[in-house]
């Protein structure tokens, strides 16, 4: 691996339960577990794994804490549920993994068990902040690939949804309107007016599909947050998508003229934001069939073929770093559909949700062998 590869590190939620139900033993696991940390509903739980270059090291990093926690899970008759949104019946009353947490009752009171789900958080490191400001704009213009690509959620409550990622159209994005950073204090200045007018209670209440990160957040930062993926059972399609927004912003920093959109679309930042709000949804609806609109000219483009567009423009940069190897597993999501889109198969042949789940607990767990 090269040295000019970034680091890269992830936060993994997961959901706990039988094969027939959600079950909240979040509070246990953190006790048992120095990795993992509690959700505020206690049916989820997540690890961070710490930033690597090396993607061999990233595939051990991702995948021993869930082992680990799956032989714990084992000898109580529980298992981890690949799906991230609440997809057996369930009590609709959110549950609480810390009742004295004065944060959590606040998510509690406001936005209830809509904030039940899971997904993988991308972090990829850059300490210079113009190079992460424009990244930053760059993703968020193609957020809703990342999203189609990941999508794991179309059933709720022991029910089919219409939308390939349930989880991203009913999380609520916070605060509702988030503007293109020109620069790291347009950021600042932004980050504190919503926490003094109440939109957010604190830093880490702002939830979109991308934010900087850092460790003294607003103002010390020195990386890219990519909150919008659905949760990846697969490691190795977790890492190729990975790999492929690591070649996106490696590709940027080679061309920032023509690759921020700050210059390179006709676009106004507002309508930058307005358009990658409606792409986000659209691909929550419909993943890699989804209609979007193209940040730099406006064009209307499928989803699958605008991936399949980015990859080839990657195809050099991914030989240049020695990582094409990597993507094999998206152009594999792009043949044969993502997790969502097979599930839903199998759901209209018949199969029912506790059947479907029972079919992918296996295939993760005979993937972990």
């Amino acid at each position: 691996m090269s040295k000019v590869n970034l680091y890269k590190g992830f936060e993994v939620e997961l959901f706990t339960g039988s094969l027939n139900s959600h079950v909240g033993v979040s509070a246990d696991i953190e006790k048992n577990f120095s990795n993992f940390v509690k959700e505020p509903d206690n049916r989820n739980v997540e690890y961070i794994t710490t930033p690597e270059k090396n993607y061999e090291f990233l595939y051990e990093k991702l995948l021993t804490p869930r082992k680990k926690l799956r032989k714990w899970l084992d000898n109580i008759g529980l298992t981890i549920i690949p799906s991230s949104t609440l997809c057996f019946k369930h009590n609709i009353k959110f549950q609480r993994s810390e009742i004295d947490n004065v944060y959590h009752q606040f998510i509690e009171d406001n936005y209830g068990i809509s904030i039940a789900t899971s997904s993988v958080h991308i972090n990829i490191g850059i300490d210079d902040l113009d190079k992460l400001f424009a990244a930053i704009r760059l993703i968020r213009s193609e957020a809703a690939l990342y999203l189609s690509i990941s999508a794991s959620s179309p059933f709720l409550n022991n029910k089919i949804t219409e939308n390939h990622s349930q989880r991203w159209i009913q999380f609520p994005k916070t605060p509702r309107k988030v503007p293109f950073f020109v620069n790291h204090n347009s950021y600042i200045e932004w980050i504190e007016e919503n926490i003094a007018n109440k939109n957010m209670q604190n830093i880490r209440h702002f939830w979109s599909s991308i934010r900087p990160n850092g460790p003294e957040r607003p103002l010390i930062l020195d990386r890219l947050e990519l909150r919008i993926c659905d949760f990846v059972h697969d490691v190795n399609l977790l890492l190729g998508i990975t790999a492929m927004l690591e070649l996106r912003i490696l590709h940027l920093f080679e061309n920032i003229n023509t690759l921020d959109p700050l210059a390179a679309s006709i676009f106004s930042i507002d309508q930058l934001s307005a358009i990658c709000d409606q792409n986000e949804t659209n691909a929550a609806k419909d993943s890699l069939n989804s209609e979007l609109i193209h940040w730099q000219d406006g064009k209307k483009v499928i989803c699958k073929e605008w991936i399949q567009n980015l990859l080839s423009d990657l195809s050099s940069t991914a030989e240049k770093y020695n990582m094409k190897y990597l993507l094999k597993p998206i152009y594999k999501v792009l043949e044969e559909g993502n997790q969502s889109m097979k599930w839903i198969n199998q759901y209209e042949k018949g199969l029912t949700i506790e059947q479907i789940m029972k079919i992918s607990i296996d295939d993760m767990i005979k993937n972990e062998d």
